[in-house]
């Protein structure tokens, strides 16, 4: 039997960034704020304090603050002609479980994207003509600009304490910085991350080639810090354990230190945890949903929650799973080419290469999650594009984030994979080492998409999630002209060895690890046929359905999504205060 609880004002599903950021805002107003999430609270486990925070295999390898795949995983096929199978273990992107979501393990990146890419089809038609985008790239425009989402974008980057070298100051270009960023109104709010060796390695020769390496912005705190709400960071102790662990030090910024605490102690909030939402209750002919239905799973008791407001705050994979298993909105139909709901799937195209440098000390185990220097000279339309043949780039980089024992063993290429030989080459040059990367844009393709598997379910007895993705011919092209780009940049670093820089190839493969930056199926525009939000993450058939996350991107650029995402959930918390305050289409 389902309980029916009493009505809350809004009822947030998921309990990571988006939903703190969003409960910020709107306990400000004075808001009643219901948030649930399906997992835990990691503050005072083994996770968060030592020694045993510096597990790796527990919280690496065995992905101990990953969602549980034995319970609920996806199934992928490349093509419509293809049975899909489920994934029985992810390694491609990990999704959080538990209060502060995947914002508890994540590295720090945090970019403003490029001034131009919420306009993006606009962009590359004014630049190249409508004939540039194939017709099988849905791109399209996001209904917003950065000039509106930026006031959000300064006041988070103030909350979470950013270390950086701005680039573009009120359009005045800075020494040091990324030249092609969009404007700020003033500096970081802390000075940049220490630069490691193979980063100023990198620097040097990116300088002698012409070109303007920074560091990357990181939510990595470079010094003591007190936010605008008086919440703390901690100074970075370069430790290595930040991609896939908490921080025990309290230097990485996240929801879990900067937010919930102080959410905790407002009356107006309330955080219920372990609780799995199973569906939205739609009512179609008044376009609203009245509540949302959930499992205990410390019970096993299933409860319909009533709300006034309902805002999915989830991975991009739930939020779009609520709205196909709760009939709301059409979904998308490649074959037609109708529908919106889990259209435009989009992932990031990465590549690599390694360098050997024997009288050169890296020492791995130095690093932050975001110690990197990066150039954005081939990132997304930072370069004409006229006659390549394919849109979109990659930011290149040299990063340090870790040298734990388990996974960090960069040996040159040919040295066996086990035995003396490999032990050998682990010893001579686990300090000796160091890489190159490609973080690459992944523009929407019409065959790139989720729905509902027809062949599998969860644990609940809900369908999983089917990927239908595989690396198309935009992304293929993109990568291979980027990763020369790259491989120029390696040889001339003058290593003793050099890797091979080895371009995206097709098919996706889920076993090996490219980013957790998944997005789009929930896409936001002006138009209600080709978009499943508003400009203010309104849904367009339920109007006190709010959505917000990497789900409502159109398009993925080559950069980490946690920017723009955070300044569409601090913009959201405000835009449902004034839907609170008069219900209407905003």
């Amino acid at each position: 039997m389902i309980k029916k609880l009493p009505n809350k004002t809004v009822v947030m599903v998921g309990g990571g960034l988006t939903a703190a950021l969003a409960a910020r805002q709107l306990t400000n107003h004075n808001i009643d704020v219901l948030v649930l999430e399906r997992g835990g609270d990691h503050t005072n486990g083994a996770e968060a304090k030592l020694p045993t925070q510096r597990d790796e295999l527990r919280w690496d390898v065995r992905q101990g603050l990953v969602q549980d795949w034995s319970v609920q995983t996806y199934t992928l096929r490349y093509n419509r002609t293809e049975t899909a199978l489920p994934v029985r273990w992810m390694e491609a992107f990990l999704p959080g479980e538990g209060l502060g979501g995947a914002a508890n393990h994540w590295n720090g990146h945090t970019w403003r994207w490029s001034e131009y890419e919420p306009q993006i089809r606009t962009r590359n038609e004014t630049r190249y003509g409508k004939q540039a985008i194939p017709k099988d790239v849905p791109l399209q425009d996001w209904g917003t600009t950065y000039a509106e989402m930026r006031p959000y974008h300064e006041l988070f980057e103030k909350l979470f304490g950013l270390a950086g070298k701005a680039g573009n100051i009120q359009g005045k270009i800075q020494e040091g910085g990324n030249p092609f960023e969009a404007p700020r109104d003033g500096e970081f709010p802390q000075k940049p991350l220490e630069f490691t060796e193979a980063g100023l390695v990198f620097k040097a020769t990116a300088e002698r080639m012409g070109y303007k390496p920074f560091p990357t912005p990181a939510a990595n705190s470079s010094g003591a810090y007190t936010n605008p709400d008086g919440q703390k960071l901690g100074a970075c102790q370069y430790c290595g354990h930040c991609e896939r662990f908490i921080c025990e030090a309290k230097a990485k910024a996240s929801p879990e230190v900067l937010l919930y605490p102080m959410l905790k102690a407002r009356k107006n909030f309330e955080v219920r945890l372990r609780c799995h939402v199973l569906g939205l209750t739609y009512d179609r002919a008044g376009k609203k949903v009245t509540g949302v239905h959930y499992v205990d799973l410390q019970t096993g008791q299933e409860y319909e929650q009533p709300a006034d407001v309902v805002m999915l705050g989830a991975f991009t994979m739930t939020n779009t799973k609520l709205l196909l298993t709760s009939k709301i909105g059409k979904p998308y139909d490649p074959v037609s080419n109708t529908g919106v709901v889990g259209k435009n799937f989009c992932y990031q195209a990465n590549s690599g290469v390694s360098l050997f440098m024997k009288d050169k000390w890296f020492n791995p185990f130095m690093a932050t999650g975001s110690t990197q220097v990066y150039l954005d000279e081939f990132n997304n339309d930072n370069f004409d594009h006229s006659g390549l043949g394919f849109l979109g780039g990659g930011g290149i980089g040299a990063s340090m984030f870790g040298g734990r024992p388990i996974n960090t063993r960069r040996v040159p290429p040919g040295t066996p994979r086990w035995g003396t030989d490999w032990k050998r080459a682990n010893a001579q040059w686990y300090a000796h080492s160091m890489a190159l990367g490609i973080q690459g844009s992944c523009y929407p393709h019409r065959e790139n998409y989720i729905d509902l598997d027809p062949n599998y379910q969860d644990a609940y007895g809900q369908p999983l999630i089917r990927m239908n993705f595989d690396w198309r011919d935009n992304e293929l092209k993109m990568s291979s002209y980027v990763t020369q780009k790259m491989a120029d940049i390696a040889k001339a670093v003058g290593a003793d060895i050099v890797g091979p820089a080895t371009p995206l190839k097709a098919p996706f493969d889920t076993r090996v690890y490219n980013s957790t930056h998944i997005t789009g199926g929930t896409i936001m525009g002006k138009d209600p046929r080709t978009s499943v939000v508003s400009p203010h993450l309104q849904h367009w058939d339920a109007h006190n359905l709010f959505i917000v996350g990497a789900s409502v991107f159109t398009h993925n650029a080559g950069y980490n999504p946690t920017g723009p995402l955070a300044a569409l959930a601090l913009r959201v918390g405000d835009d449902i205060a004034t839907y609170v305050q008069r219900p209407r289409m905003l």
